[in-house]
């Protein structure tokens, strides 16, 4: 499929256009070729494909596991979920699962299998993931797999059912942003350094709107799982997706694993193919952002946003030194995470220690931490962990633990004193057994830093593997090389083997009833399935009450915290809508001051903020839902996370984006007590007692569909010839992803029939 233009494109310009099925009205119609599915952004899906009579398109594209709810405890006496899992949410959410993968007929790594682990590390590991495909997965920590230059981002649970029954998604263009690390890294100083040192410099909002090509010297430099942990992150830096392009070093890594191209004629097409996608030289970009190396240093996050950061050698920042309008986000998080400006970082005391999730749980990052065990112990300094401390170290998959142990890691976490766990995600978002209690602090290899991300009033600090193993056994946060010392850049004695020695062949369900004779004659499944639209209410006026918010950065666990994410439907969440801000953590009881809580406001329906990157954060769609069950249909702000955008659109609702001086105008009207109506159908925002409206533009198409309340599965639908089209020139051109590994090569699996006969999810 040639490029439809000759100029110089750069990697996420070459991957976008080779996946194009129809552009016209709307967003571009892309094609997906990797679907990972897990249990808490799934279960609506699938009784959307449900109540519409529709089936998984490609169920030879589809991996399915269970990662966020499950417990990380000794599976030894595991029989199964309904017995295992003793949180009744998460219990149910893990049911729904395997009842859908065996309604459905997809392949699932469940908790009996020595493959299941969390989604982001056991796409890669099995070789699900590939060069130049598109990847998506309800978790915005879908850009993990942009390392291998995939286009990988994560959506919310509309899209996802979207993605089952088409395997196609509307998309808008993103911007083109590239970061440069450039020059040798300092000893002590890692991936995760870099991408939290990236963060601090871009902000949470640096890179709305873009897709983040990261580059340099520094980043071919590393290997893949060091790439992974950084485009992990880059939904941190406000990011869609983050890439690399692919080297040598990805292919080696890729060889051999059960689901890559196989050897011989298949692997060198393949091959040839993933060595043309890096940008061309003279390919422009929107932004660019260039990082000397030397200057990175060990990181830590201070505050409560990925953003705040600092060397380990700095202290905790003033408020008095960032812009005056920043300064009540920085009073807030430092009262929140109970820490006085000046402090120096390597003062900081620890409760409790974590190394694990989608950021930083492969086998690298463990033998990291054990390193710094063994060059501690060397240099004369702590062996085990500080008495005061609790440490965990969690697998990201069961095959990463069953290696760590065949080399010995486990003993040597054991013997210092660190919980060894089974694969999940873990404390990561605390949606398990794993959480912290209030006002705990930990030294934490995951992502996020949110207010009570690892546990309601929990404090989080970010740092790399070998800062937390540092400060589990120092029991506050130190640099790592005071412990390293002049053994920080040795192996450490470890016993390093291969990954080969632990994969095995992935095999697939088959169907559970025999092909019909229209599909054995070519007749696709969306063909086959129902057109019928569940339809959304109509946007046209929404008049009423507006809540006034000035906060910046509203992430989505502040919109819903994870606790309100164990449910099986899209209602029901309002009474939860912004509840660490709204009610107090220790008693449940309303916090009397805040906005939802008083009168007029408890029946706002809009919401005006002055702060910008309204919803940044996760995937999950249950922020608008929140939102929309409460009575709220329209945000206004000044900027928007990308996700929490698009998840709007999908629920009928309308993210507006209006210049600061026009919100503050609307903030007074709010703050007032007055009411506002947003009249769509002519683009104004109606203020009271005559004033001037304040007018708004949005994109046509989304506008077309708001008015008339379409639905994207019925729209994308009437595609139907062109994704059949777009798959023969697939099959073609790539063949090695027409579900290679599933099925017996060239022979596609047909999903399971709504209803018909169901297999046990273990036979498999």
């Amino acid at each position: 499929m040639p490029a439809p233009t000759s100029a110089p494109r750069t990697l996420y310009d070459k991957v976008f256009d080779d996946h194009v099925v129809y552009s016209g009205s709307g967003d571009t119609l892309l094609y997906i070729d990797r679907h990972l599915v897990h249990e808490v952004t799934s279960p609506q899906a699938f009784e959307g494909l449900r109540n519409a009579g529709r089936k998984v398109r490609r169920s030879d594209c589809t991996l399915v596991t269970v990662d966020h709810n499950i417990p990380t405890i000794s599976r030894k006496n595991f029989k199964s979920i309904s017995t295992f899992i003793g949180e009744p949410d998460s219990r149910a959410q893990c049911a729904a699962l395997e009842d859908n993968v065996k309604e459905f007929g997809l392949t699932y790594f469940g908790m009996d299998d020595k493959r299941q682990g969390i989604v982001h590390i056991i796409g890669p590991e099995q070789g699900f993931t590939l060069p130049g495909t598109t990847v998506v997965c309800g978790d915005s920590h879908t850009s993990t797999h942009g390392a291998f230059g995939a286009l990988a981002f994560g959506i919310g649970t509309s899209e996802v059912e979207h993605v089952l029954a088409t395997q196609c998604l509307p998309q808008a263009k993103s911007k083109n942003m590239r970061i440069s690390v450039e020059g040798k890294l300092a000893e002590g100083v890692t991936s995760k350094d870099i991408v939290l040192h990236i963060i601090g410099i871009i902000g949470t909002a640096g890179g709305t709107g873009c897709v983040i090509e990261f580059a340099g010297s520094a980043i071919r430099n590393l290997s893949m799982e060091a790439r992974m942990s950084i485009c992990n992150m880059s939904i941190e830096g406000g990011a869609r997706a983050g890439m690399i392009a692919p080297d040598e070093i990805t292919f080696t890594y890729l060889k051999g694993r059960p689901l890559s191209p196989r050897d011989g004629e298949e692997w060198d097409k393949a091959e040839a193919y993933w060595r043309t996608l890096k940008s061309d030289a003279g390919a422009k970009y929107d932004i660019e952002v260039e990082i000397k190396a030397e200057d990175i240093v060990p990181t830590v996050t201070w505050g409560t946003s990925p953003q705040d950061t600092v060397g380990i050698d700095g202290v905790v920042p003033s408020p008095e030194s960032f812009p005056e309008a920043q300064r009540p986000n920085v009073v807030r998080s430092l009262q929140y995470m109970g820490l006085e400006p000046g402090t120096p970082m390597d003062q900081v005391k620890i409760d409790k220690a974590f190394l694990g999730s989608c950021t930083n749980g492969r086998i690298e990052d463990l033998r990291s931490a054990a390193r710094v065990i063994i060059a501690s112990e060397k240099n004369g300094g702590p062996s085990k962990v500080a008495g005061h401390v609790e440490a965990m170290i969690v697998p990201g998959s069961g095959l990463v633990k069953q290696q760590a142990e065949a080399e010995g890691l486990d003993v040597i976490f054991k013997r210092a004193g660190f919980d060894w766990r089974e694969a999940g995600c873990s404390m990561c978002l605390g949606m398990n057994p794993d959480q912290l209690k209030p006002q705990e602090r930990c030294a934490s290899t995951s992502n996020r830093n949110f207010e009570g991300r690892q546990g309601a009033g929990g404090r989080t600090h970010l740092m790399s593997p070998a800062m937390v193993a540092a400060a589990a056994l120092s029991g506050h946060l130190v640099d790592v090389r005071k412990l390293t010392g002049t053994h920080g850049g040795e192996d450490g004695g470890l016993k390093i083997t291969s990954y080969s020695d632990y994969l095995t062949p992935v095999t697939v369900p088959a169907p559970a009833v025999e092909p019909t004779e229209q599909t054995a004659q070519g007749q696709t499944p969306v063909k086959a399935a129902a057109a019928a639209s569940a339809g959304l209410p109509k946007f046209t006026v929404v008049k009423g009450f507006a809540a006034p918010m000035w906060e910046a950065n509203v992430d989505t666990d502040k919109i819903i915290p994870k606790q309100f994410l164990k449910t099986l439907l899209r209602t029901g969440l309002g009474a939860a809508l912004f509840w660490p801000l709204r009610y107090d953590v220790k008693t449940g009881e309303e916090i009397p001051d805040f906005v939802l809580n008083k009168e007029p406001y408890r029946h706002s329906s809009l919401l005006v903020c002055t702060g910008p990157n309204f919803g940044c954060g996760s995937s999950r769609e249950h922020a608008p839902w929140a939102l929309n069950d409460f009575g709220i249909r329209c945000v206004m702000a000044p900027s928007f996370g990308d996700i929490f955008k698009n998840n709007c659109f999908k629920n009928g609702m309308l993210p507006l984006e209006l210049p600061q001086a026009d919100l503050d105008a609307l903030y007074e009207d709010a703050s007032a007590g007055l009411e506002l109506a947003v009249d769509l159908e002519n683009e104004v925002v109606v203020r009271p007692n005559g004033k001037p409206a304040v007018p708004f533009k949005i994109d046509a198409f989304r506008r077309h569909c708001l008015l008339n309340g379409l639905d994207d599965i019925g729209l994308t639908l009437e595609h139907r010839a062109e994704i059949e089209k777009f798959e023969e020139k697939r099959s073609a051109v790539w063949p090695w992803l027409d579900g290679v590994g599933y099925a017996k090569k060239g022979q596609k699996v047909i999903a399971v029939p709504v209803g018909g006969a169901k297999k046990s999810a273990t036979e498999w």
